[in-house]
């Protein structure tokens, strides 16, 4: 997930223009296009919302689709018809679908962007890691990525990365639920 420094996904109308940063921070890395592939190779499948894949979608017409021919999976309420192979529409039980049909078939499952999507993945346990990259920019408002989860999650902190652009990369593993669950503060 990309957000801004208050925590925000998107602009209140939608707009992610403001993921384009002109910023400069001398000690920071850049990935060479080899390393960005060689991650993206890692990833198996993608899970994303509709409104997720409706962004991608407009985004394919100027730069392509973004998820090449790995498996794409829309979760979504509408009965639509998917006009590239690699992606299949989902509606049902979340988690009847990533326990029993995403990881038996996938090992690295790629959760992409979609606050409300994200947040029931971390409600249902389905979420091992989360990688938040901060954008150098303060929105003001918008979508909030972390509104209301509903529950406090103990994460472990993997790595931090910063990029030559004022990107911050936080890579966070999830604690197990029950340490919170158990705790009386």
């Amino acid at each position: 997930m990309v957000s801004s420094l208050d925590g925000f996904i998107a602009k209140k109308d939608g707009s992610v223009s403001w993921l384009e940063t002109s910023d400069s921070y001398s000690k920071g890395i850049t990935l060479a296009d080899s390393e960005t592939e060689e991650f993206l190779n890692t990833i198996d499948c993608y899970v994303m919302g509709f409104r997720t894949y409706g962004h991608a979608l407009e985004l394919s017409q100027n730069f392509g689709w973004a998820y090449g021919d790995k498996p794409t999976f829309v979760l979504t309420h509408r009965e639509l018809r998917s006009e590239r192979e690699s992606v299949e529409f989902h509606s049902g039980d979340l988690s009847e679908f990533v326990n029993d049909r995403l990881k038996p078939n996938y090992k690295i499952i790629w959760l992409v962007g979609g606050a409300m999507l994200t947040k029931e993945f971390i409600r249902l346990n389905l979420v091992d890691e989360i990688i938040l990259s901060i954008m150098p920019v303060i929105l003001g408002d918008g979508l909030a990525f972390f509104d209301h989860v509903g529950e406090e999650r103990d994460l472990h902190l993997k790595d931090v990365t910063a990029y030559k652009n004022g990107v911050v990369e936080l890579w966070n593993e999830l604690k197990s639920n029950e340490k919170c669950a158990n705790r009386e503060d």
